[in-house]
């Protein structure tokens, strides 16, 4: 009986950390200060577990102490996370980015930081083969590529700056699957400046035609393959809309759409913030600051437009980032000034939200980033 116990016992904890293990780790990027925008009441970069049956969030705790941790990405080798830290003239002599080891537990070990050469850096791309990390810096038009050494640390590698520095507003850039052409998504210019990057050498040069010019105050922040990758999907800030663009040889672009984020009904005040491809490539979703929403849309795989499928109240103020499970089964968006991550169930059939579970409490999330077992 007592041998019957034990064993029972055993299968029950096997079991148990069996199911703990099936937990997916979400890093979240926040703020912890006061800035213009946001009353940041957070430490650093916090850490959820998400179980990816039921789709349910758990938090955990923070991870890493730093100032403004606005933006944070995880390698595809599950061996580093980096994050900014977005800060203004009046904080530092520049912004930064910090290297992490992940550990087996999803904790973080500082490996090291390094000046983004400007301001108020605010989003980190890693190229297909894992060795360039790039930081844009909202201030000063100054993109950074860095190098990805043996341990994960980062070497500086290239200084990329934007033409009209005074009015540029470098918020994404964005790498082609076959890793030959960086797009960056500069918001005070209304350009999609395009590149050639080679990763033999890290570093990137304009191509011929340099830039698709975007109608005036759009504002274009972040940028968003199709499946096939023959067109493209900006999320623009200023005028609340995502563009469509039609990828043509060498990697250049050209606008065949321009589609509102918000309901015809809606006058008020609203900012556009991100914008991502759904797994199966059927969808495509954006976030709304001011209606609070997350927009849904349908992508025709042929012709690569848009249509509406609906907006959906993210039950918080100020939907920042969001991320879709690796699964595509749910959405997850951090409302920055109500300090809550709201969940959706994502209908793979049509795309349509439905709400799911409560919120949790998360202190000025910023940024939703899945990371690799």
């Amino acid at each position: 009986m007592i041998r019957f116990t034990l064993i029972s016992l055993a299968v029950i904890l096997t079991g148990s950390c069996a199911a703990q293990d099936t937990e997916i780790p979400v890093y979240i990027g926040t703020y912890t200060q006061t800035e213009g925008h946001v009353d940041g009441k957070a430490k650093g970069i916090f850490l959820v577990m998400q179980d990816p049956e039921n789709g349910s969030l758990q938090p955990e705790k923070t991870v890493a102490k730093i100032t403004n941790p606005s933006f944070v990405k995880a390698s595809k080798d599950g061996k580093s996370l980096y994050a900014v830290s977005e800060l203004g003239g009046g904080d530092a002599e520049s912004g930064f980015i910090y290297s992490y080891k992940r550990n087996k537990d999803n904790s973080l070990e500082e490996l090291g930081k390094l000046s983004t050469e400007s301001f108020a850096p605010c989003h980190i791309e890693i190229d297909k083969t894992g060795k360039y990390v790039f930081v844009s810096n909202y201030m000063g038009g100054i993109v950074m590529v860095y190098k990805r050494v043996a341990d994960g640390k980062l070497e500086k590698q290239q200084k990329v700056k934007l033409e009209n520095p005074e009015a540029s507003h470098a918020h994404s850039v964005s790498i082609s699957s076959d890793n030959k052409t960086a797009y960056i998504a500069d918001l005070g210019n209304d350009k999609i400046w395009i590149f050639d990057f080679k990763e033999e050498t890290g570093k990137l040069s304009p191509k011929g035609m340099p830039y698709v010019q975007l109608e005036e105050g759009a504002g274009p922040r972040h940028f968003s393959f199709s499946k096939n990758e023959n067109f493209a999907f900006s999320m623009n800030e200023l005028n609340s809309t995502v563009s469509v663009y039609k990828i043509e040889k060498e990697g250049n672009l050209e606008i065949i759409q321009n589609i509102s984020s918000l309901p015809k009904d809606f006058n008020d005040n609203n900012s556009g913030a991100d914008i991502h491809l759904h797994p199966s490539g059927k969808f495509v979703y954006a976030s709304n600051r001011g209606h609070n929403s997350i927009a849904a849309f349908k992508v025709d795989e042929n012709l690569g437009k848009l249509s509406v499928i609906g907006h959906y109240p993210t039950k918080g103020e100020t939907p920042r980032n969001f991320a879709i499970s690796p699964d595509g089964k749910f959405l997850y968006a951090a409302n920055q000034d109500t300090s809550t991550i709201s969940s959706f169930k994502i209908d793979i059939e049509t795309g349509e939200l439905q709400e799911h579970l409560l919120p949790i409490e998360v202190m000025s999330p910023v940024c939703v980033e899945f990371a690799e077992n």
